[in-house]
């Protein structure tokens, strides 16, 4: 698995956990629709730590638990 694709399929998680829609989540966090929609669909290459912030404060979680997953293990992970 990509990186990218590691985020996107965090994202999902974690909005299926707090009973957010993404466009609720891009809403309350002040992140554009498109660019939730565009990390979602994996055409971020190096999605922004910013971006991740705004998303870990809007669900009142440490961005060091987004990263807090078995999706971010380097084993599987792909360079």
């Amino acid at each position: 698995m990509l990186f990218k694709e590691a985020v996107s399929t965090r994202i999902l998680e974690l909005c299926n956990q707090y009973n957010y829609t993404p466009n609720r989540l891009a809403e309350l966090s002040a992140v554009p629709p498109s660019t939730l929609r565009a990390l979602l669909a994996n055409k971020v290459e190096n999605p922004s730590s910013y971006i991740i912030y705004k998303i870990c404060k809007t669900l009142k979680i440490k961005v060091k638990d987004f990263y807090d997953s078995d999706l971010f293990n380097y084993e599987r992970l792909d360079d």
